[in-house]
């Protein structure tokens, strides 16, 4: 089917198909029938992993990026991800960059993005995970009891994580406010928290990947976690999201300061500043560069990441999964888990599918 509805969707411009096909798995996954048939073509074999304290049905996620704003999280989820990784989400409001910021490179089977972290901010997508927090105030001008008639939390049948990120008028220097009121407002509604400071479309952020900044940032995050754990009764999960243009030793730096400062995962990659075997004329275009291009750096990066961490924490691998083979070869090397994006864009819903049944 997708076969069929791709060369429409290739012949409109990305972000508009982009936001067509999430609209559409949006209302399909809010339909029981609809919801129903996605998951019976979309059934994917229980093949469990353990990692972050958390069980997912099989290792094969939705990076973020893809749902920025948790509309359509029913959706995707009967789509047989065993995680589903929603935002990049600010704790404000933002539009993001300037269009056009999105450009497919079909004959690289890649996409270049400079999208800038575009969110509905916390407050709209903590109500997409619990649209009691939109009922309470209402409960209290009418005087009845917070929680009285307190509608039960959605399932997603997923693992769900939370991608977090700064705003873009906030000055590093106080980065770290804006990552701790995320991880205030997401702790009770998420299963796993990613800080990302890795996308190269938000000016000064990748800095933050440096050993004292980073180790500033995730200090003051470990310990906002365990009174958030006080509250919840249960640990947050909390990984880092690296970009895949740090050197040998830039990328030491940083996993140390993750492993210093007891943080739970590590993701690699985001996208890449490079173009290295880039045909597209697109190829000039500013942003972050993802999909079959950036496969071989990707995979070096996983490779260092996993020698270098030596099991002390699970590595999820990212960047240039494009099908049964890559995500194969991703977990042989010793990702615990993968995830994928810009596949989908040039396979389909039936990518995750196809790779959980050859493993």
């Amino acid at each position: 089917m997708y076969n069929l509805l791709r060369p429409r969707l290739f012949d409109m411009d990305p972000e508009r198909a982009h936001a067509l096909t999430l609209q559409t798995l949006s209302l399909a996954g809010n339909f029981p029938i609809s919801h129903w048939l996605m998951q019976m073509m979309y059934s994917t074999p229980s093949k469990p992993v353990h990692a972050f304290g958390l069980t997912f049905k099989n290792p094969v996620g939705l990076a973020a990026g893809y749902d920025k704003d948790g509309l359509a999280i029913r959706g995707l989820s009967a789509l047989g991800f065993g995680h589903v990784e929603i935002g990049t989400v600010t704790p404000k409001p933002q539009p993001g960059n300037p269009s056009p910021r999105v450009f497919r490179l079909v004959e690289d089977e890649a996409v270049i993005n400079r999208m800038g972290f575009p969110s509905r901010g916390s407050e709209f997508v903590q109500m997409q995970l619990d649209p009691n927090l939109n009922l309470n105030w209402i409960e209290r001008i009418l005087g009845f009891s917070p929680g009285k008639r307190r509608k039960p939390r959605p399932k997603w049948n997923t693992i769900l994580g939370v991608n977090l990120g700064k705003n873009k008028d906030t000055p590093n220097e106080e980065a770290v406010l804006d990552y701790l009121a995320l991880l205030q407002n997401f702790a009770g509604v998420a299963d796993y928290l990613t800080v990302n400071v890795s996308s190269p479309n938000t000016v000064g952020l990748r800095s933050l990947q440096g050993r004292e900044a980073l180790e500033a940032l995730l200090t003051q995050l470990h310990q906002q976690r365990l009174y958030e754990q006080r509250t919840y009764e249960k640990r947050i999960p909390i990984l880092v999201k690296l970009a895949p243009d740090l050197n040998d030793a830039e990328l030491d730096e940083a996993i140390e300061a993750i492993l210093h400062t007891r943080m739970d995962g590590i993701i690699v990659t985001n996208t890449t500043l490079g173009r290295e075997g880039v045909r597209s004329n697109h190829r000039g275009e500013s942003g972050g560069l993802s999909g079959k291009p950036l496969t071989v750096k990707s995979e070096a990066v996983l490779l260092h990441t996993i020698k270098r961490v030596n099991g002390e924490i699970p590595v999820v691998s990212a960047g240039g999964v494009m099908n049964p083979v890559d995500a194969k070869r991703r977990l042989d090397f010793g990702a615990a888990l993968v995830q994928v994006y810009t596949g989908l864009v040039y396979r389909g819903p039936a990518l995750v599918k196809e790779i959980v049944k050859a493993l």
